[in-house]
């Protein structure tokens, strides 16, 4: 996996990933930000929400469940110090759909914690505590 990341002045850079998708990322207005785009550790902790929705999702539909909606919202703690490392991190899913099993939606969230979500797996080896929680809505 390879990605470039070209300073556009100021705090801003322009990231491009590999297969050619660009953002804007942001640094704080004390170092020159502007708020263009979201800060790196925001880019960190929505690609691990990403990361697992895309698992959880996956999973649901292997397992047949008519999954309509997915949310994860995240909560995340930073120390104190520097360099201002996550402490935790907690993802709830918000999970939509028809006569959707509470077991699936369950073990579609366990696997991607558990075995699936590179993201969240390299942050948990990192020392970072990850929880997850779910809900399920009917569609």
């Amino acid at each position: 996996m390879k990605a470039i990341v070209r300073w556009a002045g100021d705090a801003k850079f322009e990231l491009e990933s590999e297969t050619g998708h660009t953002i804007i990322a942001d640094g704080p207005a004390d170092m020159g930000g502007k708020n263009l785009g979201p800060r790196p550790m925001e880019l960190v902790l929505m690609g691990a929400g990403a990361c697992s929705s895309i698992d959880v999702v996956h999973i649901l539909k292997k397992a047949r469940q008519d999954v309509t909606g997915c949310v994860c919202e995240l909560q995340a703690q930073r120390v104190d110090d520097v360099p201002a490392v996550f402490e935790s991190i907690h993802l709830h899913f918000v999970v939509t759909g028809h006569n959707l099993r509470e077991n699936q939606v369950k073990r579609a969230v366990e696997l991607s914690a558990e075995k699936y979500c590179s993201a969240s797996i390299m942050l948990a080896r990192g020392g970072v505590k990850i929880s997850h929680g779910y809900e399920i809505r009917e569609a």
